[in-house]
This record gives C-alpha cells, sequence and structure tokens, in this order.
C-alpha cells in the first residue's frame, strides 16, 4: 500500500525529532505529514501514485514542521491538514531554533484533483515565541465550518472557527484548548496550557445555539488526586467524551448528567502519557496509545527536571477502550504519533526518539520513524506481554488494564517493611467507584499475585522501594 514505510532523519531544523502525523484514509488516498521535513504525503491506494507537498504556499524554502500533532479532518471529497511550519526554518549553531518565520497553518487537499490549497496562516513572526499551533480541526456539519483548536503557543490560542473555502478565523473561546471532539450537538474541548498543570476544565459548545458551557474534569475512581492531567487526545463514543491524558483519562458528559471522572491509567513518575498522539473510533470504541518517551530535555541545564522527562517506565503501548474494558492490544518503542484505519488494517506511526526543547535544536530530524500495519484482528486477540518498572512514588501510581492476562503479578522491592493498597475499578460509564485491599509488604522481594483482581489496579505504597508489574 505505502510506497514507502521507513524514514530516516533527514534536514529539517527543529528540537529534536518530529515523527509521522495525521494518518489519515479518505476516499480511496492516504494523507500524512512528516515531520520536521514538513512534507505533507498523499498516496493514491488505487494507482499507487504519491505525492508530496512542502508548504511552500507558506513561505520559503527551506521549510521545516509541518505538524505535531495529528490536526487533519475530512469532509466531502477534501482533506483538511493544519499544524505548524517554518517557511523559512532558521537554525543556529548554538542549538536554537528562530521562530520569526513560524506559521500556524491549515490546508485542503482535494483527493479528486489532486490539488492543495493554503486555507489560512498565521505569524506573530517573534524571535523567541510563536502564534498557537493548530493542534486539533473538527468540523462542525450544522454551520458547515472548521473547529481550530490551539495551546501550543505563546499567542492567538484558543478555539477559532475557520470556513471550509479559507479566509479570516474567527475566535470562539479565549482560552488555550489542544484538543476537542464532537459529542451529538456539542463539541467538548479540553482547556488548559499542556506545559503547565494541563486540563483544568472543559468547555462545551453547543453548534445550534453557538452557547458555551463550562464542566468541572471531576474526581478520581479510586478516590486519590491526579497531577498533571496534560491532554494529548480526544474521542467520542457512548454519547460521552474521552479525554486522554497523563496519567489516565477523563470520561464523561454531563449534559445527560454523567460528570467528568478520572480513570487512572499508567500514572508513574514520568512524562509517560498519551502526548503527541491521535484516538479513532474502531468496531464502535476507541484506539489509542499510551507513549513512553514523547518529549524529553537532552541537556538538562543544571538543578532542572521536568517529571524525570528522561526515564522510561514501560513501553509505549496501543490501547482498545470498550466500557467497562481497557485492553492492551499493542506493545512499541519509544512513541506512537499517529493511529488510522484503512481496508481492514491499522495503520500505526512510530517513532524512535522524543521530542527535546529549549536550546536543544538540530537542523536535522534525530528519529527512526515507520508505518506499521497491523490486522485489525488483534482487537480481539490476546494481549501482547508488557512490563513497568521505576521507582515507588509517595503517591498513587500505576492503572494497569488486566483484562486478557492469565499470569499478572507485581513484584516489590522494598528497602524497609511497608503497606500495599490495591485499588480495583474498571471503565464503567457512569464510573462505580474502586475496591481496596491491603497487603503487608516486608524488607526485600515481595511477589503480589494479581490473578484475583480484574478490570484495572492501581497502587499506593507506604515506605520506599522498587516496582516491576508484569502482565503475561
Amino acid at each position: 500500500m505505502l510506497p514507502a514505510y521507513r524514514f530516516p532523519g533527514r534536514y529539517g531544523p527543529e528540537w529534536g525529532s518530529g515523527g509521522i502525523f495525521g494518518l489519515r484514509y479518505h476516499n480511496g488516498t492516504l494523507y500524512f505529514t512528516l515531520a520536521f521535513e514538513a512534507e505533507a504525503h498523499f498516496v493514491d491506494f488505487e494507482s499507487g501514485e504519491e505525492r508530496t507537498y512542502d508548504f511552500t504556499l507558506v513561505g520559503n524554502t527551506p521549510t521545516s514542521g509541518g505538524d505535531t500533532y495529528n490536526a487533519v479532518e475530512t469532509v466531502d471529497n477534501f482533506i483538511y491538514f493544519g499544524g505548524w511550519v517554518h517557511a523559512p526554518a532558521v537554525y543556529r549553531e548554538e542549538g536554537r531554533i528562530i521562530f520569526t518565520n513560524k506559521y500556524s497553518h491549515v490546508h485542503s487537499y482535494d483527493t479528486e484533483e489532486g490539488s492543495v490549497e493554503l486555507l489560512w496562516k498565521d505569524s506573530i513572526h517573534h524571535e523567541s515565541e510563536w502564534a498557537g499551533e493548530v493542534s486539533d480541526i473538527i468540523y462542525d456539519p450544522y454551520n458547515d465550518r472548521l473547529l481550530l483548536a490551539r495551546e501550543d503557543g505563546h499567542s492567538n490560542l484558543g478555539v477559532y472557527a475557520l470556513p471550509r473555502k479559507g479566509g479570516r478565523a474567527e475566535k470562539l473561546l479565549d482560552e488555550p484548548s489542544p484538543k476537542g471532539t464532537r459529542v451529538h450537538d456539542s463539541v467538548f474541548f479540553g482547556v488548559g496550557k499542556n506545559f503547565d498543570w494541563g486540563v483544568r476544565k472543559f468547555a462545551a459548545l453547543n453548534l445550534i445555539t453557538g452557547k458555551w458551557s463550562p464542566f468541572e474534569p471531576g474526581g478520581s475512581v479510586d478516590g486519590k488526586p491526579y497531577v498533571r492531567p496534560v491532554l494529548g487526545a480526544m474521542a467520542s463514543a457512548y454519547n460521552r467524551a474521552f479525554a486522554f491524558v497523563r496519567g489516565g483519562l477523563f470520561a464523561g458528559n454531563p449534559l445527560i448528567g454523567d460528570d467528568f471522572s478520572f480513570y487512572r491509567l499508567f500514572d508513574f513518575s514520568t512524562f509517560y502519557a498519551p502526548l503527541r498522539v491521535n484516538a479513532v473510533n474502531v468496531g464502535g470504541g476507541i484506539v489509542t496509545a499510551y507513549n513512553a518517551h514523547h518529549d524529553a530535555m537532552y541537556k538538562p541545564a543544571d538543578g532542572e527536571k521536568r517529571w524525570d522527562a528522561n526515564a522510561v517506565a514501560g513501553p509505549s503501548v496501543l490501547l482498545y477502550i470498550t466500557p467497562p474494558v481497557v485492553k492492551i492490544v499493542g506493545a512499541f518503542g519509544a512513541r506512537v504519533t499517529s493511529i488510522e484505519k484503512a481496508d481492514g488494517k491499522l495503520l500505526i506511526a512510530t517513532n524512535s526518539t522524543p521530542n527535546t526543547g529549549a536550546a536543544e535544536a538540530t537542523p536535522f530530524d534525530t528519529g527512526s520513524r515507520d508505518v506499521v500495519v497491523l490486522d485489525e484482528g488483534i482487537l480481539q486477540g490476546k494481549p501482547p506481554a508488557v512490563a513497568f518498572s521505576g521507582a515507588v512514588p509517595g503517591r498513587p501510581f500505576g492503572g494497569f488494564p488486566l483484562d486478557g492476562y492469565r499470569e499478572p503479578r507485581a513484584i516489590f522491592h522494598m528497602k524497609c517493611d511497608g503497606r500495599l493498597k490495591v485499588y480495583e475499578y474498571d471503565l464503567s460509564l457512569p464510573p462505580g467507584g474502586a475496591e481496596e485491599e491491603t497487603f503487608e509488604l516486608e524488607r526485600g522481594r515481595n511477589v503480589i499475585d494479581l490473578r484475583a483482581f480484574s478490570g484495572v489496579v492501581s497502587f499506593e505504597v507506604e515506605g520506599s522501594g522498587r516496582f516491576r508489574v508484569e502482565l503475561l
């Protein structure tokens, strides 16, 4: 299906590695953007012909960037793709990128004519700051327009409306929002800065009346607090909105009386999170990924520590969400960047290297990126064997899906005697709460058999040591 499916790093000045983003199969054409090379690819499945576009409608060459959040939507015969691009890119040898020529953008691709059109671009032409990137595009079928979510940047953040033929973008919400999803006749957006706390609230836009309604994120099903819910992807199913965040997910719909609740999943004292990846509906459920190493610090400054950003707690996992079941269906390396369903297959774009930041830029992309083609049957098959490990944090952690595993266990290497609390719950809608069981831990090695538990389990440990959770 793909003329090329492996992409080693090439010229593209930015921070660390970008990836393959925006995978979307529509009207016989597969689209994706290769970042940081700023190449939009369009593969015609019938003829096998591949077209590429280098974003020169935005500005001059050499271009770099493209998209790092999967901003793509389809309507009629058009593929709408957005993001950001340097046109031209300006790299300084001291590891800095100059942002004067950084633009946010929205383009359209006509799958019948094979043509690209620039619909909108925006820049503040600042050396070290930039206008909010387009991180999501959602079609509004009532008003026949595109809704743009913008959070990553310094100015022009919020939710904007753009006519499908291009033109002026109208600001609808003056608060940063990285992602949204349409539910019934409303669109729910996560509101908050990702490189601050994360989701502060949800805001629902009624497409018929134009009215906004704010909603609180809500408490955790296991009764314990959550920390830094950085928003990675959103999707809708069961007339609810699902927001996948660092440490778990929010699910609910206050418009039908089901307040948002937090379900702890893969919560570690690292930056393990469903960031820089999308979520897609498959088989009536949702497929998404939680990434082990999406953003990192290559050369932390003295005393600077950002959530153990370079620590790796486990593999990146592909999840299939069919409440009350959360099932691991794939295990991958550093990160999954994009997911799509096409012709009975799942297309999984991956990358071996994270984004970096600060003064850590290079004149080329540093990652090895590829597209893995899987059969949809993996959703119904046995989950892969995976393991997670790290230092025991001084707060609740984990959220390990046990569905499909026959011999799950947790190993604790304790420096002193302690106590373990296991919280057992599932993804019931609305939530049913968690059951709790306590185990005494002795100094040294402790093995906890998890076969007696079901659904999802999270842990809280009194004492210090290390853990390893094996799902077999």
